[in-house]
């Protein structure tokens, strides 16, 4: 296994496909990028045969090297994050072995039958709890997917995906602090994808989270968006 932060990161992952090997990445995300040394997730998720994982609090850490301990030929590379973030609490929320399914409900509408999907992965996880809090609040049924492994999440049954993803739930909105690249696959044509649209911007932490929509405010309001979109389309 090797730490690595850079550009060299999708170069070396794809000859880790020749041979069992663990990437940790420090990712730094928009907020901390440097001089274009920030690796980017499409890349990574471009390179066949290499499992992403991005796990969203402590608990999805442990989870995730139960996963890569299980693995004797699958090249991995788990994203990690300078970023305090907070660690959820499994008592109200659901447990993070989810996470051995690449993707998971973690908080739902309580009847199970939710208006819109929030899916997230890593940091941007947690600021889609505090979203569905809101919308909660409102009486706007949200489900939260924490998903910090697209090819896992892909590589199980169809019924587990539609459980999860409900193909009848057009209103979904995806967040991830990087390019919205391949979202679509899981959000469909007529969700929302908050995430980086261009290289990023230079300024202080709060106005950067404002303006490109990571505030729990701003997914709440896409949410309502999408809500509202998907009442009008059914009549």
């Amino acid at each position: 296994g090797e730490i690595w932060e850079g550009e060299w990161l999708p170069a070396a992952a794809a000859m880790s496909l020749f041979l069992w090997d663990l990437h940790v990445l420090a990712w730094t995300g928009m907020w901390y990028s440097v001089a274009g040394r920030r690796p980017q997730l499409a890349s990574l998720r471009a390179i066949p045969g290499l499992v992403v994982l991005r796990p969203a609090d402590a608990n999805e850490v442990v989870e995730a090297w139960r996963v890569i301990m299980q693995f004797r030929h699958q090249p991995v590379a788990l994203i990690l994050t300078r970023q305090n973030l907070p660690t959820l609490d499994r008592r109200r929320y659901a447990a993070a072995s989810g996470l051995a399914k690449g993707g998971y409900i973690l908080a739902d509408a309580e009847d199970g039958q939710p208006e819109v999907l929030l899916v997230a992965t890593g940091s941007e996880v947690s600021l889609c709890v505090k979203a569905y809090e809101q919308l909660k609040g409102e009486g706007i049924k949200a489900r939260v997917v924490s998903m910090p492994s697209w090819e896992l999440f892909d590589r199980q049954e169809r019924a587990y995906q539609d459980s999860v993803l409900p193909p009848e739930i057009t209103a979904r909105v995806s967040v991830e602090q990087a390019s919205t690249l391949g979202w679509r696959r899981y959000v469909g044509l007529q969700g929302l994808t908050i995430g980086m649209h261009t290289f990023g911007a230079s300024a202080p932490l709060k106005a950067l989270q404002n303006k490109f929509g990571f505030t729990p405010e701003k997914i709440a309001a896409a949410a309502r968006e999408q809500v509202a979109k998907m009442k009008a389309a059914n009549g």
